[in-house]
């Protein structure tokens, strides 16, 4: 899955330079690191598979 910084960011909830910063080496919190394992897996998001 192809993503750029900012629609990762915004899949993420978060923002395009907080994405940056993790991206660089900043600890990541285990959420976001489950969000990106569910987006990496093809998860669709709660809401949508309720």
């Amino acid at each position: 899955m192809k993503l750029t910084y900012d629609s990762a960011a915004k899949a993420l909830g978060i923002s395009r330079a907080t994405y940056a910063r993790y991206i660089a080496g900043s600890s990541i919190p285990f959420h976001i690191g489950l969000a990106c394992a569910a987006i990496a897996n093809g998860l669709a998001p709660w809401s949508e598979g309720k």
